[in-house]
């Protein structure tokens, strides 16, 4: 077995490094935690969901086909999203925000951002 003796200086020095490190790792874990509508089957799971202001959502396709996420009033609009593909938005204000796939009109989902 291998002993290495290190002063007190560094064993401090490395602590603290590892504090650092672990210590950024919440926003990631945050970004995990974001609510999320997945695109399926030509449909939007959720059909609705309600979010406080300042919540960022997360769209992500786990259709065979690309999907557009379209808001109907335009305050948002995603890139094609093909199979695996993530599109997020930050909801700021209040209100109801219908939107639809800009490829399938019938695809049809709402967010509501309520206090």
């Amino acid at each position: 077995m291998l002993c290495i003796r290190l002063p007190a200086r560094h064993m401090v020095a490395i602590l603290t490094a590892f504090t650092l490190t672990t210590g950024t790792c919440q926003p990631l874990r945050a970004a995990v935690d974001a609510p999320m509508v997945k695109i399926e089957n030509f449909a939007f799971t959720p059909h609705e969901l309600t979010v406080k202001p300042g919540t960022r959502v997360i769209f992500r396709n786990d259709d065979d086909i690309p999907h557009l996420v379209v808001a109907n009033d335009s305050s948002f609009r995603s890139k094609a999203l093909d199979t695996g593909d993530t599109y997020e938005f930050t909801f700021t204000k209040a209100g109801d925000f219908a939107y639809f796939c800009g490829l399938h009109p019938h695809m049809q989902g709402k967010i509501t951002v309520a206090p």
